[in-house]
């Protein structure tokens, strides 16, 4: 239910819907991090589960994946709707033009992930039933990710082999997306492994996506041994993936000490950590969790993951502000309640 307008500026005329083929990039990485190692401030070039379709993370213009992400770190749990009016203002934070978030926002309620009201001309955007327990479930694997589990790997693998005819690729591309959302990655043309117990989800998937020619098992002893090119550890690029996790670390570590000497603005904050929700988001599609027992010595996950909750809830106070702040032009009632989530609160 929306919030009643008390509050609202009336001279802003929301109710427009646009379309767009081709925007900038919201997400600029670029970070100068010359000077001193500690205190000197950069420059901040700031612009100011499966089964739901979450806007997927992609190259180019992401206006519904950053919009979704906002919803997911300042108002998840919240039953109050948004103004347009302020979202539209949140997206140009990032750069994202007001008829490209306008687009952003029509099309998010049409694929049911927003739900719209209305109060005289403007409208108003809250996140679906649906689409809010998405969020919980993806923020939690984001909480959990990298965490060595309770109880040592057992050695134990899962495989399944499918074949999903070329007419009915649309299925097959559905299918492999939610197979590596299940911590699976092809060792071979329609044989994926991986480490994680997933036998149950993984079978409810193929049935979901009505998948007939398959095959899940189980194999404790694979054939050929640790290293060898037809292993299951073969089916994950190691030396890229610690690429990746090194390049996180580098980007994003040296925030930990601008934070400590309040060298980050509030604008900076807000965009800067979704942009590090962004790139650690990307890393349980990549890494499965794979057993330590497994990985080369000096594994760099666990120094990504410490860098991640640090910088994530250092820049949270700050971020909330700026959510608060440019909320606040629209409607300052609604922008009291925002509040930024937590590494800890993602488990609970």
């Amino acid at each position: 239910m929306a919030l009643p307008m008390t509050g609202l500026r009336p001279d802003l005329d929301d109710d427009l819907d646009g379309d767009v083929t081709n925007d900038t990039d919201p997400f600029d990485p670029r970070i100068d991090l010359r000077g001193d190692p500690l205190c000197d401030p950069p420059a901040f070039t700031g612009h100011a589960d499966p089964a739901v379709d979450l806007p997927r993370r992609q190259a180019g213009a992401q206006p519904q994946h950053l919009l979704v992400s906002l919803f997911a770190d300042y108002w998840l749990g919240r039953d109050e709707h948004l103004p347009s009016a302020g979202l539209v203002a949140l997206a140009g934070e990032f750069g994202v033009s007001a008829t490209s978030a306008r687009a952003a926002l029509s099309r998010l309620a049409r694929r049911g992930l927003l739900t719209s009201s209305k109060a005289g001309r403007n409208t108003f955007y809250g996140l679906t039933r649906r689409a809010d327990r998405a969020l919980q479930a993806g923020n939690a694997r984001l909480a959990s990710f990298g965490r060595e589990p309770a109880e040592p790997w057992d050695g134990t693998w899962v495989v399944v082999v499918f074949s999903v005819p070329e007419e009915r690729r649309d299925i097959r591309h559905a299918l492999r997306t939610r197979l590596r959302w299940l911590g699976f990655a092809p060792l071979y043309d329609g044989v994926w492994v991986s480490p994680r117990p997933a036998v149950a989800a993984t079978t409810a998937a193929l049935h979901e996506l009505g998948v007939e020619h398959a095959t899940v098992l189980e194999s404790l002893a694979p054939h050929p041994g640790p290293g060898a090119p037809g292993h299951p550890l073969a089916a994950w690029d190691l030396d890229g993936l610690r690429a990746d996790y090194e390049a996180f670390v580098a980007r994003f570590e040296p925030l930990r000490a601008r934070v400590r000497c309040g060298r980050v603005s509030a604008a900076e904050a807000l965009v800067t950590r979704t942009e590090l929700r962004d790139a650690w988001r990307s890393f349980p599609a990549l890494d499965p969790g794979l057993p330590a027992s497994m990985l080369p010595e000096g594994w760099p996950r666990d120094a990504a993951r410490e860098v991640f909750a640090d910088v994530y809830d250092a820049l949270g106070p700050l971020a909330e502000l700026r959510f608060r702040q440019v909320l606040a032009d629209v409607s300052p009632p609604l922008a009291e309640l925002a509040r930024h989530t937590t590494s800890a609160a993602f488990a609970t």
